[in-house]
This record gives structure tokens, C-alpha cells and sequence, in this order.
């Protein structure tokens, strides 16, 4: 009788599994909804940066651990915008066809009716998948003058669900193209070896192609950080990739790839370097 009953435990959860696995679920009420909060800096005319945070969800820039890095960029003269584009009070609960229009439209609409903010120097920011957020952004909308991706990929992924067979990103209510994560990612994905994981993902070479980020239509300067023991995915060999894409399609503004020593959240540490890059834009 143990024996029938552990059988039928296991059918019940393959099948709950399989359920999950092929379903297709629903855009959240939140759809196309962020929440923000806007830091204005002295004086007229402020560039804005706008920052984005990863795969943790919820409003990273307005998070007190961020606080001396909002702070220090205020104290360049930029004004900041810090959006949560899931995972907030009034923003989708997952990281699941988020809405590319209607986060360019927010900060747009933000920035538009902020007369200390200079609308021509827009620039986006963003880490992990928050980095992959703002290259498919830039991409897309040309008001946007520059990127800081922090270890950032080179491709869109999945969506952040059980199922992860919808794109992390939607444009024009059209999912992007995205890489498919394979059932083989499961054991990995169990232990928590991401790295693992999103490597495992990056081996359907066909469809790497197709979910390439077209960074080379990117209206600015890219600064891209990444970290040789990066343990969250392969953000090095990623973001090589994204150089060797930019250099392949003759991409007219600058670009430049910074690999440190460390882990995944190690640009954090060299934050100099984005305030360089930062103050190079603004003298343009």
C-alpha cells in the first residue's frame, strides 16, 4: 500500500510539473505598470540617469544599501530615476513580458514634466538582468543617449517564472525573441547553480542568434561592466560577445568593456569608472 500510494505521489507531482511547464500564464494585472521615484539634484538642466535593478526585483535604487551611490551621482549634477519594473506594490509579481513601451513611456512622461531635467540626455543603467533590460530598451528607443550595463547578457532570456516559456521582455505587445530554456536546466536550476543553468541555455547556438540584442542601433556611448567569477551567469563571455557584435555592425558611437576580478555584484565596487564615463557624456 506505501509502495501504490508513493506512485501515485510521484504521478500527481509529474503531472503538476508538466502542467506548469506547458502553460502559458497570464499578463499580470500590473502589466505595463512600474513604480518609481525620482531624485532631483541643484540646478537646471540635470542629465538623467535612469536605474534599474535585476532579477531580485522590487525598486533596488531607492534601497538604502544604493543610497551613497544615488547620492554621489545627485552630487554630479544628475538627476535620478529608480524604477521597479516588477516585484513592487504596483508593478507584475514576476519578471514576465515586461512591457518595454510602457517603461520608456514612464520615464518619458517623468521626465517631460520635470523642468529641472534635460530631456536630450537621457541615459539608462541597469544591472544583470536589469542590464539586459536597458540594452533592449536603448535598442528600441532612440531618446535614449547611453548605456551602463553591469553584468549584463548579450541575449534576452525567459521569463523569471516556474514555466519560463514566455520572453522576460514585450515590445509593441509582441514578446521578444528570447533564448528557450531547455528541461535539462531543471537539475541545476534545483540547486542553485545558475551559472550553470543560463550556460546550458546559451548552448542552443540557433537560437542565440535570433535573441542577439540589436545593441548596434543603441543612440549613445555603451559602458559594459562584467566580472570574471561572476557565479549568477556568464556575464564575461556575454558581454565579449556584445563588443564583437558592436565591432561586426560598425557601431558609430563609443563603447568600452571593463572586466574586474570578482563575482557577479563586484561593478558595484568600481562605481569611479561609471562617473567617468557619466561626466564624459555630459561634456558632449
Amino acid at each position: 500500500m506505501k509502495i501504490k500510494i508513493a506512485g501515485v505521489t510521484v504521478l500527481l507531482l509529474l503531472v503538476v510539473f508538466f502542467y506548469f511547464a506547458w502553460r502559458t500564464p497570464p499578463l499580470s494585472d500590473n502589466h505595463g505598470k512600474t513604480d518609481t521615484h525620482l531624485y532631483l539634484s541643484d540646478g537646471d538642466s540635470q542629465p538623467l540617469i535612469v536605474a534599474f535593478g535585476g532579477g531580485s526585483g522590487g525598486n533596488d535604487w531607492e534601497r538604502n544599501y544604493l543610497k551613497d551611490k544615488r547620492d554621489s551621482l545627485l552630487a554630479h549634477g544628475f538627476a535620478v530615476l529608480a524604477i521597479g519594473y516588477f516585484k513592487t506594490d504596483n508593478s507584475p509579481g514576476s519578471l514576465d513580458r515586461i512591457s518595454l513601451y510602457a517603461i520608456a513611456d514612464t520615464i518619458l512622461s517623468i521626465a517631460r514634466r520635470t523642468p529641472q531635467i534635460d530631456t536630450t540626455r537621457i541615459i539608462l543603467m541597469g544591472a544583470s538582468k536589469g542590464g539586459e533590460l536597458v540594452l533592449n530598451l536603448a535598442s528600441r528607443f532612440s531618446c535614449f543617449k547611453g548605456v551602463v550595463a553591469l553584468s549584463t547578457s548579450h541575449v534576452s532570456f525567459p521569463a523569471l517564472t516556474l514555466s519560463a516559456n514566455t520572453s522576460s521582455w514585450m515590445y509593441n505587445n509582441q514578446e521578444v525573441v528570447y533564448v528557450p530554456a531547455p528541461f535539462k536546466i531543471i537539475w541545476p536550476a534545483l540547486q542553485g547553480d545558475l551559472l550553470s543553468a543560463f550556460s546550458m541555455i546559451l548552448e542552443n547556438t540557433e537560437a542565440v542568434a535570433q535573441a542577439e540584442i540589436e545593441v548596434e542601433k543603441i543612440n549613445g556611448p555603451i559602458l559594459i561592466f562584467s566580472a570574471d567569477q561572476d557565479e549568477q551567469w556568464p556575464a564575461t563571455k556575454m558581454s565579449q560577445q556584445l563588443v564583437e557584435r558592436l565591432e561586426r555592425k560598425n557601431f558609430v558611437h563609443s563603447y568600452q568593456h571593463i572586466l574586474l576580478k570578482g563575482m557577479h555584484a563586484e561593478p558595484l565596487n568600481h562605481f569611479e569608472k561609471v562617473y567617468a564615463f557619466l561626466d564624459s557624456l555630459r561634456s558632449r
